[in-house]
This record gives structure tokens, C-alpha cells and sequence, in this order.
């Protein structure tokens, strides 16, 4: 096994760097920055494509790191780095004993495959991506069909995104949607497949949570941390649904009212499944 042994901020590493820290290097070389032991084990789940095993002790490391080095040896880079250089590309103080890199490919709109009932969520805008990560694992934990983004956002593969899914993105149907057009036309598509009810949620909202039961098909939208949804998108939805909140606070964490919202759409599937005792 050959081991590529780095001691300097060399070529490779500076690689490496830009995978972490630049959106547009990782968009142009196809390829992500993956830390945390957990974000890696779901990438090994998902059988991305490992491109570089990157350690700062080769001998050192885990019977798991050693069987996972030995497993991708003969398609991806094992690279060992000096442990200054090493912790430079860790954002914990504590680093984990190993960091991959992976390439990826974009998913498009037009591949998607949806089931007869479909549950779809839309992030308008999102811009922190520690929200973003949250919304993406809660997705992956309640079913949805597939995620979409519309509009500039923080990127989907940031580390940050990455870490805050937990992994839980390399199981998850994401699309960038490219404009506002592409996504009208999506859901009047979709409006005659599958009869899907488009429901957009502001704290502002016309419609309380108590009142209206969310089901299936559906597609849930959510707004921009700071500035909701969009003018346009609101012109797309059979209704805007608020939660109900006391408190003195006027409004929800944008992570924290996704999972609300996705938890009732996931509860009412289950009532009506066990109901038909499926």
C-alpha cells in the first residue's frame, strides 16, 4: 500500500485546504472535504466516492481507520500529514483520527423519482449552515421524498453542513433549483401527477398549526432565516401555516420550526398508515 507522506504545505495540501474553505474549488473539481468520524461513516454507508484518506498517524489509528484504509486503498489516496498541517485542516480542538475527501456528482430536477405521494421540501434562501445541516438530518429522519434549495445559499457541502447533517446528506435526494420559472413549472407538473398542496410557513401565517392537518402529497416550504419566504414563492402556496407559540419570544428557530412541521407530516402518515393497518 502506498502511503503519500506530506510534511509541508505542498500542492496536495493546499488541495486539501481549498476543498474545506472554497465552495467554487469544490464545485469545479467535483470532489468535498468530509471531518467527523460520524459524517464519514455515512459516507462509507452511502458508497461515496473516497478520493483521499487523509491521517496524521498512520500506524496509530483505530482497527475501524485501518480496515477503512485498507478497503479504498486501491482507489483513493492514503495520505499521511505532518500533525501541525494535520490540525490545521481540523476545526475541532480535539481532531478525529482521520478526514476524507470524496467526489460527487450535482443531482438534477429532471432525474428525480417521486412516489405516488410524495412528501418535497423546499429551502428558500438558507444561510446559516448549522440550520441548513439540522433541517437536512431531520429530513433524512422523517421521510422526505426530496430536498430542494432555491436561490443563493450557503452550500449544501460545506464542512459545516456536512457535519451538522451528521452525514445524514449522503442520504438525502437534494436539487439546487435553478430559478423561480423551473420551480413553477415543477409544481404544476407535479400538481397533476400526484394532486401535491404546496404549504408555505411563516410565523405570520394565515393559518394556525392546531387547525390544519398536514398529509401527504405535499410540498413544505421554508424560509430564510432572517427574511422568510420569498414574495414569489408565497404566490405558489395553498396556504401559509403559522405555529402557535407563547412565550415572549415572536418566532421560532428556522431549524426548530422545520422539524415542528416535518414531525406532523411524518405523524399523520403514520396514523393513516396504521389506520389502513399497513
Amino acid at each position: 500500500m502506498d502511503v503519500i507522506r506530506i510534511n509541508s504545505a505542498n500542492d496536495e495540501f493546499q488541495v486539501i485546504e481549498s476543498l474545506k474553505c472554497n465552495r467554487v474549488k469544490r464545485a469545479k473539481n467535483h470532489e468535498i472535504f468530509i471531518e467527523g468520524i460520524e459524517s464519514i461513516k455515512q459516507a462509507l454507508i452511502a458508497k461515496i466516492d473516497i478520493s483521499r484518506i487523509i491521517v496524521s498517524d498512520i500506524d496509530g489509528v483505530s482497527d475501524w481507520a485501518k480496515a477503512v484504509i485498507k478497503s479504498n486503498h486501491k482507489h483513493s489516496r492514503i495520505i499521511e500529514l505532518d500533525s501541525d498541517l494535520y490540525k490545521k485542516l481540523c476545526d475541532r480542538t480535539d481532531p478525529s483520527e482521520m478526514i476524507i475527501t470524496a467526489r460527487i456528482e450535482s443531482n438534477e430536477l429532471a432525474n428525480i423519482q417521486l412516489s405516488k405521494a410524495p412528501f418535497i421540501l423546499l429551502v428558500d434562501r438558507p444561510g446559516d449552515a448549522g440550520n441548513l445541516g439540522s433541517i437536512i438530518r431531520t429530513a433524512n429522519s422523517f421521510d422526505v421524498d426530496a430536498f430542494f434549495i432555491i436561490g443563493h445559499s450557503v452550500d449544501i457541502y460545506d464542512p459545516k453542513v456536512i457535519r451538522a447533517s451528521v452525514g445524514s446528506i449522503f442520504h438525502t435526494e437534494i436539487i439546487q433549483i435553478k430559478s423561480m420559472n423551473e420551480i413553477g413549472k415543477y409544481i404544476k407538473v407535479e400538481k397533476e401527477r400526484s394532486g401535491i398542496k404546496i404549504i408555505g410557513t411563516d410565523s405570520a401565517g394565515s393559518v394556525s398549526l392546531n387547525d390544519e392537518a398536514i398529509n401527504r402529497p405535499i410540498m413544505l416550504i421554508i424560509g430564510n432565516e432572517a427574511k422568510g419566504i420569498s414574495v414569489a414563492l408565497k404566490n405558489m402556496c395553498d396556504k401559509i401555516i403559522r405555529i402557535p407559540i407563547s412565550g415572549k419570544a415572536n418566532s421560532l428557530n428556522v431549524a426548530a420550526a422545520a422539524g415542528i412541521f416535518m414531525w406532523e407530516i411524518y405523524k399523520n402518515k403514520r396514523i393513516a398508515a396504521d389506520a389502513q393497518g399497513i
